[in-house]
C-alpha cells in the first residue's frame, strides 16, 4: 500500500503567500458566460467538436489570446471539412443513386456453369461481345448447347438446365486470368499476393464482395476464368464485319384472309438456340473494316474481336452477377459524417462504385482549395484536381467508355479533348484508395467543380446545370411572375410567353455546356462538331439527316447549316464552353457578395437577414480586397458581433408550469 506524505501547514503557507505576492494578472480569470458559449461555438466550427477540458482551461488563463487561437485553428481538417461542407451540401455533390453507369465494354458479368469434373464455376464476359463464331457471336462465349444454359444480357437470369462442360471446350473459349481485384501485385509477371492471403491488409473501402473474391465452394478465388476475347490485353483493334445482311422481311397475310382467332404470337426462335439473333454489321463499321480503333472505346467491344479488358482485366469492372448494373463492392451505405466512419457497409452495384469516387474527387477538391486557402473563385476556373487509385482507373477507361456510339457518324471513336486528358494522370492501382495525387493541368477545357463527373451527372441537362450555377453561386432564383402560359410554337424559349422571364437568362446561361453531352462528360471538339455544321444543313423537305439530330437542333438549323444543340441562345457562350461559364459567375460582383453571404449564414447557424446587411456589405468588400480568400473571411465572421450573438441564446418561454 503506497503512502502520501501530508504538507505541512508550513508548505501550505508559504504557497499562499507566494500566489499572494503574484501580479492580479498572473492569477486565473473567469470567463463570462458569453465567452464561455462562443468558445463552445468557436470549437465546434474550427475543431469539429466540442472543447476539452484542458481547452476550457487554456481559455480561463489571463495569456489566453483568442485571435491568437483562432489563427491557429484555420487550418487542419476539421476547418476544411467545415467549409468544404458549405459547397458539399450547397452544389449536392454527395453520391446520386438515380445515375447509372455501369458500361458495356467497361464492366464483366458473370455466369455459373458447371466443369468438366461436375463442379460448379463461374466464367466473365461482356454484354454485346463480338465473336468468331456465330453461335456465341454477340453473346456469353458458351454456347448453350456447351453448358445447356441460353445466357441472357441484362437483369434476366439464364434460362435451362446446366450440363458439364468439356475441359476442350472450356481450354478453347476460356482463360484463367489473376486480376486486379485479387492481386495487389497484378502488373508483376507472376502476382503472388493475393487479397486477404498474401496481401494481408487491404485497405478496409477496397472490399470487393465475397462472390468476386471467393469460389462456389468457399475457398478464395486465386484467379477467374473469362472468356478468351475479353482477356485480350492490346490497347488497340481493328474494326470487323461478318457480311451478314438482314431477313427478309415477313410477308402480309393475303387480301381477303379469314379472320383467325388471335393469339399471343410464339417466342422467336434463333440458330444455336441463341438468346438474340445474330448481329448484323454496323454501317460504320462496313465503311472503315479493318481500321485501328482503341480498346477503351465504347464501340471496342461490339466492333472488334481483338479488343478485350486489358492486363489483368485493367479496364473493366467486375460484376457478381448478370445484371446491368452488377454488385461490385462493398460500400459505406451512410456516410453522414464522412467515409472513415459510415454509418454501415453493404454489397453494392458498380455504379456506386463509381459514383463514390466522383464525389470524393470533388470533396478533396474543395478540401485542397481551402486548405491551401487559394482564391475561391478557383471553385468554377481551376484546372487542377486530385485523384486516387479508382479515379485513375475510371479516368482511364470507365470514363473512355461513355464515347463513341452516336459520336462515330462525325469520325468520333474515342474522345479527341476530354475534359480530363488521361496522359496527365499519375500511375496509381485501382486499390490505391487513400493516395490522393494533385493532378495540377486536367486540360484547357477543364473548369473546377464544372467539369467533374459528380456535378455533369448530378445535373445531366444543360439548363439543370445553369440553374444550380446561377442560385447555388450567385444567390438568385428563376422567378416567373405573373406572365401566362399560353399553347406557343415559338422554339425559342427566350420568346415564348410565359416562358421569357425566367429563360432570357437561363438559355444562354445554358450555352457555355452546349459542348459537353448530356447526361455525360463527353466533350464535342469544334474540329469535328462545328457550331454550324454544313452537313447537318435542313433538306428540302425541312428536316436534318438522323445522325445530326442528337447534336445539332433541328428547330434552329437552316437550309445552309446545322446548330449545335444548346448554342442558340448564344453562340460565344458555346464557343467559351464550361470554362467561360466559370469565368462570367466567378466575375460577377453576384459571386462575391452570394460567397459571402452562404458562408456567413453558415457560420451563424440562420438565414441572413435584413439587420445583416451592413456586416454583409463590410464582409464582402474586405473579402474581395483580399484577394478571394476563406480564411481571412472566416476570420472575420467568427470575430463579429453578430457571430458572438448568434452562440448566446438564451430560453425566453416561461417555464410551463406558469
Amino acid at each position: 500500500m503506497s503512502r502520501h506524505r501530508a504538507p505541512s501547514i508550513a508548505g501550505v503557507l508559504a504557497g499562499l503567500v507566494a500566489a499572494l505576492a503574484l501580479p492580479p494578472s498572473a492569477h486565473a480569470r473567469t470567463p463570462t458566460l458569453d465567452e464561455y458559449r462562443q468558445f463552445r461555438a468557436l470549437s465546434v466550427d474550427l475543431l469539429g467538436r466540442m472543447p476539452t477540458r484542458a481547452e476550457v482551461a487554456a481559455l480561463e488563463r489571463p495569456d489566453f489570446d483568442l485571435d491568437r487561437w483562432i489563427d491557429a485553428h484555420l487550418a487542419g481538417p476539421a476547418y476544411v471539412d467545415r467549409v468544404a461542407r458549405v459547397y458539399m451540401d450547397l452544389l449536392r455533390l454527395e453520391d446520386s443513386p438515380s445515375f447509372i453507369y455501369a458500361p458495356p465494354s467497361a464492366t464483366l458479368h458473370r455466369v455459373a456453369i458447371v466443369g468438366p469434373a461436375g463442379q460448379s464455376e463461374f466464367v466473365y464476359y461482356r454484354f454485346n461481345q463480338r465473336r468468331a463464331r456465330e453461335a456465341t457471336d454477340g453473346e456469353f462465349c458458351l454456347a448453350a448447347a456447351e453448358t445447356g444454359l441460353v445466357v441472357l444480357n441484362g437483369n434476366n437470369q439464364p434460362r435451362g438446365t446446366p450440363i458439364a462442360v468439356s475441359q476442350e471446350v472450356l481450354d478453347k473459349y476460356t482463360t484463367v486470368v489473376r486480376p486486379w481485384w485479387l492481386y495487389l501485385d497484378y502488373r508483376q509477371p507472376e502476382p503472388m499476393l493475393l487479397y486477404k492471403q498474401s496481401w494481408r491488409a487491404p485497405d478496409p473501402l477496397f472490399q470487393p464482395v465475397d462472390e468476386l473474391v471467393n469460389d462456389p465452394d468457399k475457398r478464395p478465388t486465386v484467379g477467374v476464368r473469362v472468356c478468351r476475347e475479353e482477356a485480350q490485353e492490346g490497347e488497340t483493334g481493328h474494326v470487323f464485319t461478318t457480311g451478314r445482311k438482314p431477313p427478309p422481311p415477313s410477308a402480309p397475310a393475303p387480301s381477303g384472309a379469314a379472320n383467325v382467332a388471335k393469339s399471343a404470337p410464339p417466342p422467336p426462335v434463333f440458330p444455336f438456340d441463341r438468346a438474340r439473333p445474330l448481329p448484323l454489321d454496323d454501317g460504320y463499321a462496313v465503311k472503315h473494316v479493318g481500321e485501328s480503333i482503341s480498346c477503351r472505346s465504347s464501340l471496342a467491344a461490339a466492333m472488334t474481336l481483338d479488343c478485350g479488358c486489358g492486363p489483368a482485366l485493367e479496364r473493366c469492372m467486375p460484376g457478381a452477377d448478370t445484371g446491368n448494373d452488377p454488385r461490385a463492392f462493398a460500400l459505406p451505405s451512410h456516410i453522414p459524417i464522412g467515409i472513415d466512419a459510415p454509418v454501415d457497409n453493404a454489397p453494392q452495384s458498380v455504379s456506386a462504385w463509381h459514383r463514390l469516387w466522383w464525389s470524393e474527387e470533388a470533396r478533396h477538391f474543395l478540401a485542397y482549395l481551402f486548405d491551401k486557402d487559394r482564391d475561391v473563385r478557383e471553385l468554377v476556373t481551376a484546372r487542377y484536381s486530385l485523384v486516387n487509385g479508382p479515379l485513375v482507373q475510371f479516368y482511364r477507361s470507365g470514363a473512355a467508355a461513355a464515347c463513341c456510339n452516336r459520336e462515330k457518324a462525325f469520325n468520333l471513336t474515342l474522345e479527341s479533348e476530354p475534359l480530363l486528358d488521361a496522359a496527365r494522370l499519375p500511375d496509381l492501382a485501382p486499390s490505391a484508395i487513400r493516395d490522393w495525387r494533385l493532378v495540377a493541368d486536367r486540360g484547357p477545357h477543364a473548369a473546377g467543380i464544372l467539369t467533374m463527373p459528380i456535378f455533369l451527372t448530378k445535373f445531366a441537362s444543360r439548363r439543370a446545370r445553369a440553374a444550380i450555377l446561377y442560385s447555388a453561386l450567385t444567390c438568385k432564383s428563376f422567378v416567373a411572375g405573373g406572365a401566362q402560359l399560353l399553347p406557343s410554337t415559338e422554339p425559342n424559349l427566350m420568346k415564348r410567353p410565359g416562358c421569357a422571364t425566367c429563360h432570357a437568362t437561363l438559355e444562354p446561361l445554358a450555352a457555355y455546356w452546349s459542348r459537353v453531352e448530356e447526361t455525360s462528360w463527353v466533350y464535342l471538339p469544334e474540329w469535328q462538331f462545328p457550331l454550324r455544321n454544313l452537313a447537318c444543313k435542313r433538306n428540302a423537305q425541312g428536316k436534318i439527316p438522323g445522325y445530326c439530330e442528337a447534336f445539332y437542333d433541328p428547330a434552329f438549323s437552316d437550309d445552309k447549316a446545322g446548330l449545335l444543340r444548346g448554342a442558340y441562345a448564344s453562340i460565344d457562350h458555346a464557343a467559351a464552353g464550361p470554362l467561360g461559364a466559370g469565368e462570367a459567375i466567378a466575375a460577377s460582383p453576384e459571386f462575391a457578395r452570394c460567397t459571402v453571404e452562404r458562408v456567413t449564414a453558415s457560420f451563424l447557424g440562420r438565414p441572413i437577414g435584413d439587420d445583416d446587411t451592413a456586416l454583409l456589405k463590410s464582409l464582402t468588400e474586405d473579402f474581395v480586397a483580399g484577394g478571394y480568400r476563406m480564411k481571412s473571411l472566416v476570420r472575420a465572421i467568427v470575430r463579429s458581433d453578430r457571430y458572438r450573438r448568434a452562440n448566446n441564446l438564451r430560453a425566453t418561454a416561461p417555464p410551463a408550469s406558469q
